[in-house]
């Protein structure tokens, strides 16, 4: 099975998300994700190294990347710099701010620790904004910089739908996905993984 999947144009975590999920799909093959830029060819090869995958990269040109991902054979021996790039950790933001006593240090202090996750590896695998905390994904905040350089990295970064609709902020998202109740459970039910921040 020989599946193309074309993300020219797609800012990242799409391209990896589109590709994940054409994985999913087959039991077997070469998936061929075509990108139009560097980090993209760089967060799908992660990809597929995180889940072991054989995969070479074409450079068609300076603006082209085909990424071949053959599925069915586990790389023996994966890169332990690649395998220790990242964590099975889930961070859970339910707050703009860390802590109580003071918003004003809450903020500083939420800010000082997601630029603190961008600085120290493993990095975390998923961070999840939900209640106040998808504040922090949206216009205005002063850790987007911060947020986007996980996500550039392969940090996926989901805020809660319902929470942003009733905050009446969902237009304002800037980084990451909207996700659903049933996705943040999923990703929030190991708590041997888990770290709450709020």
């Amino acid at each position: 099975m020989n599946i193309k999947v074309d993300a020219r144009g797609e800012a990242c975590p799409k391209p990896v998300i589109m590709t994940k999920k054409e994985l999913d799909k087959m039991n077997e093959g070469i998936i061929t994700t075509i990108v139009d830029n560097e980090i993209a060819k760089e967060n799908v090869s992660k990809l597929a190294n995180s889940l072991g995958y054989e995969y070479e990269v074409d450079a068609k040109d300076e603006d082209e990347y085909h990424i071949h991902i053959t599925k069915g054979e586990v790389v023996e021996g994966i890169s332990e710099s690649i395998k220790d790039e990242f964590k099975d950790m889930t961070i859970a933001f339910a707050s703009d701010t860390m802590g109580e006593g003071s918003e004003e240090l809450g903020r500083i202090l939420i800010k000082s620790f997601i630029y603190t996750v961008t600085e120290v590896t493993p990095y975390p695998s998923t961070l999840i904004f939900y209640n106040g905390g998808v504040r922090l994904t949206c216009e205005g905040s002063e850790v987007l910089e911060d947020l986007r350089a996980l996500e550039e990295k392969g940090v996926e970064i989901i805020s809660c739908g319902t929470c942003l609709d009733f905050f009446e902020i969902k237009e304002k998202l800037q980084v990451g996905e909207v996700s659903n109740m049933y996705t943040i459970y999923e990703k929030l039910k190991n708590p041997a993984n888990l770290v709450t921040i709020g």
